[in-house]
């Protein structure tokens, strides 16, 4: 796919601290802290989810190798 620009582990990384910051958003801390951890923890969620980092777009960065269409075939 064109448009995925994280490699395994950069996602996988990604989903495990926004899963963390979750837990910790909901469940450890209280108070305007635990609002902030629990909203900033669907940024890596969804990027490791989905694969794309729109930062990574901006600054033209790809943690995963891009596959040609000649080696490829």
């Amino acid at each position: 796919m064109g448009f995925i620009n994280e490699a395994s582990w950069d996602r996988i990384a990604r989903v495990v601290v926004g899963v963390t910051l979750l837990t910790l958003g909901l469940g450890v801390v209280d108070g305007g802290l635990g609002v902030f951890l629990t909203v900033f923890a669907f940024v890596p969620l969804l990027t490791g989810l989905v694969g794309w980092c729109p930062l990574y777009a901006l600054l033209r960065i790809r943690t995963n190798r891009r596959v040609d269409a000649e080696s490829a075939a």
